[in-house]
């Protein structure tokens, strides 16, 4: 009796219900990190598994989708959704995946899928500390690689340390993402400036060069290669123009605080 509901509640699925699942997933994979293609293979599973045709249009702010029932033709829907607010998340994208299989394997129902998600969606983020400290950790090592020394890789980690906190401030205040961006390399800069003005440690410069490097948009630049590997050429242009101003507001922030400060060599 039990596999029989089951079986019954898959088979009377409204298109509108099953778009509304992906296009919620979907929007919060893109906001987490996803690339098209992963966002492609896991949606897909569930398709597959509820007998559904699906056709997406993946932007990096949204998501358009059809979806038709295979077994009832006159249930069909289109929709579009927009994504939030992009905050990377890998560990999002892991549960999602996992989600997936285990729709494929055991047969969840789509009510199960949306209690699953809903406990996905309420995962904590990534406690801002630790993130700090492992940023400055990575950028300090940057540092000694670029030939500085220990009281460069030290400044470097002072700078990275305090200039994502304050972007991860302004941040929580919702201030436009790329003026976060822009303090943040402004602020990193200016500390890693006063060791080029007074000249502490070996080579200062090194350690100016990489305290911003933790505001290199990584994760959107490698999925703008992986999407346009894979033929998804509208998210990865806008992803690459994303990537691209992010760099231009981190090199503004830079110009500024090295002009004020007077450094004329760097």
């Amino acid at each position: 009796m039990s596999a029989y509901r089951e079986t019954s509640e898959r088979a009377k699925i409204p298109a509108q219900r099953f778009a509304d699942l992906i296009l919620d997933m979907g929007t919060y994979l893109l906001a987490s990190g996803a690339h098209c293609g992963r966002l492609n293979s896991n949606l897909g599973r569930l398709a597959t598994a509820w007998e559904f045709e699906m056709n997406m249009n993946p932007t990096f702010k949204g998501l358009l989708v059809t979806v038709k029932d295979l077994n009832d033709p006159s249930n069909i829907i289109t929709c579009y959704k927009s994504s939030p607010a992009h905050n990377v998340h890998l560990a999002v994208l892991t549960d999602v995946s996992h989600l997936s299989w285990k729709v494929q394997e055991e047969k969840l129902s789509i009510t199960e899928v949306e209690k699953e998600f809903t406990k996905i969606k309420t995962k904590s983020h990534y406690n801002d500390i630790i993130v700090a400290i492992a940023v400055g950790l990575s950028c300090a090592g940057l540092c000694l690689f670029s030939f500085g020394d220990w009281i460069n890789a030290l400044i470097t980690f002072s700078a990275a340390f305090i200039g994502y906190i304050v972007k991860v401030l302004f941040a929580n205040r919702k201030y436009n993402p790329m003026i976060c961006i822009s303090i943040a390399a402004f602020i990193t800069t200016l500390i890693t400036g006063l060791g080029k003005l007074y000249g502490i440690g070996a080579h200062p410069e090194a350690a100016m060069a990489t305290a911003v490097l933790y505001l290199i948009p990584g994760v959107p630049l490698i999925n703008c290669v992986i999407d346009l590997i894979e033929g998804y050429l509208a998210s990865a242009i806008n992803r690459a123009l994303f990537g691209g101003f992010i760099l231009l507001c981190i090199a503004a922030g830079m110009t500024l605080c090295i002009t004020l400060m007077g450094i004329s060599n760097f």
